[in-house]
């Protein structure tokens, strides 16, 4: 057959005339997800976790772990917190693509699934973030990863979930029976995707964005109740070094926040980097169809590299 002709069959044509069209059904999955494509999933605590009352799968808080192709010999890893307002997990946005970001670099990457909605009200989340960071630690001699070199990243409300956990976060119980709890919460780096960091403060009518988002899908929120959990008034020496992008004109969370959360790291001498881009819609994660918000995780690369929280890949030889 000539090459016009395999044209033809390519392009679904008769000759002297064109086939007719059909149809396709409707596309649903039909095969089980290949193992060489899978990831392995932790619950953070063996059966029920604490605060819940049965072991579902929203009342269960996880890790998914992605494993890079070629690892770093650093042994860096990340836990990611994807946002949602707390009533709701952007799990690919910001949870599996940042994932394959920080793979592609050659570094672990776990995506937290923790806990939301009215039966998961703070401090719940916050538990499941402080619990993932001790999980691991624990375990990271088990995955091949350094203990001293796991970061957390976190978008909007996961921003406030890893500022969180990284300004209140306590030493292991070295006597605890549970052998994750003898391990510390406190990340070694952080990351914060435009955070939700003052989502519970209280504004001067008694109200607060925080609880705007939960009476949307649970019982009456009070604001006062939550006031507490604001990670500004926590920063202390002891922070990790943290890294910073927002947006000015963010129209859902005011970048004012993420300003005087790195104001504050500075006057404690904790290592920060800011980044507010003039224009961008919350939401964007690594910078979606916006060729100027899709440079911000560069920026974020080279403060890892610059900050020597991950090290340069070795030279290959022949290079």
């Amino acid at each position: 057959m000539s090459n016009f002709g395999f044209l033809l069959l390519f392009l679904g044509l008769a000759v002297g005339g064109q086939a007719q069209a059909q149809t396709p059904a409707a596309l649903t999955p039909d095969a089980p997800t290949p193992a060489a494509l899978g990831s392995q999933t932790y619950r953070l605590w063996p059966g029920v976790a604490p605060g819940a009352t049965e072991a579902t799968v929203e009342a269960t808080p996880t890790l998914t772990l992605y494993r890079p192709q070629f690892p770093r010999p650093d042994g860096a890893s990340v836990v990611i917190a994807p946002g949602g307002a707390y009533i709701g997990l952007a799990a690919r946005l910001e949870g599996v693509e940042p994932a394959a970001w920080f793979t592609a670099r050659g570094i672990t990457a776990f995506v937290l699934t923790y806990r939301v909605g009215p039966k998961a009200r703070l401090p719940i989340p916050l538990t499941d973030g402080a619990r993932a960071i001790r999980f691991v630690r624990a375990h990271a001699h088990d995955l091949g990863l350094d203990p001293n070199r796991i970061g957390m990243m976190g978008f909007s409300a996961g921003g406030h979930l890893a500022a969180t956990t990284a300004v209140d976060a306590t030493p292991g119980q070295a006597q605890a029976q549970d052998l994750v709890e003898r391990a510390s919460s406190r990340p070694d780096f952080l990351v914060l995707v435009y955070p939700w960091l003052e989502g519970t403060r209280v504004r001067t009518d008694g109200t607060s964005s925080y609880c705007d988002f939960a009476k949307r899908i649970g019982p009456v929120c009070e604001p006062s109740a939550y006031a507490r959990f604001a990670p500004l008034t926590h920063v202390s020496a002891q922070a990790p070094p943290t890294f910073i992008f927002h947006t000015t004109n963010d129209e859902l969370v005011p970048v004012g926040g993420s300003a005087r959360f790195y104001q504050a790291l500075v006057d404690h001498g904790v290592p920060a980097e800011f980044h507010a881009f003039a224009e961008g819609r919350h939401g964007a994660g690594l910078g979606g169809a916006s060729t100027i918000l899709q440079t911000w995780p560069a920026l974020l690369d080279l403060w890892l590299r610059a900050k020597e929280l991950i090290e340069p890949a070795p030279v290959q030889p022949g290079q």
